[in-house]
């Protein structure tokens, strides 16, 4: 099984478990006029809220047989797997059933590898975040997130 069906099943499980217990009660109603959201903008905003976060975070990157950051492809892009803590990196190495080895690691923060480590590769590359877990999130090679020399989206250097 590749690294994107793990990916899908993993994602998909998470979000299950979280249904499931959907049967809490309700929140209450507040009182006054009801002031629509528009729900792109509030999508815009939490995205915005967790770059930032992740850019603060300092993060455990698992390394690779030579050494190097571990990437996996999916979507036609490598991805850099990253994880908020060593609960989601052994939950990870469980879901690929390599849970008994030992995974050696890099601690180094969401900033560093989007501004320095990814322009540093000579391939388009994003960060992929706690890919096992509810909460993961992915931070693809785009304007605002990387350098725009590196960014997909970005200005071409002449």
């Amino acid at each position: 099984m590749g690294f994107d069906e793990e990916w899908a099943q993993l994602r998909a499980a998470a979000a299950e478990r979280l249904t499931a217990g959907a049967d809490a009660p309700p929140l209450p109603a507040t009182a006054g006029p009801a002031v629509e959201a528009d729900p792109l903008d509030a999508a815009r905003e939490a995205a915005a809220e967790r770059l930032a976060a992740f850019r603060r975070q300092a993060v455990l990157v698992p390394l690779d047989a030579r050494g190097g950051l571990w990437t996996a492809a999916l979507g036609g892009l490598d991805w850099i797997c990253a994880f908020s803590g060593e609960e989601p990196l052994a939950r990870f190495a469980e879901a690929r059933g390599e849970s008994g080895q030992e995974w050696a690691f890099r601690r180094v923060t969401g900033a560093r590898l989007l501004d320095e480590l990814i322009p540093a590769l000579d391939f388009p590359c994003g960060v992929a975040l706690d890919a096992a877990g509810p909460a993961g999130a992915v931070f693809p090679p785009l304007r605002g997130i990387v350098p725009d020399a590196v960014a997909l989206d970005g200005e071409v250097a002449a």
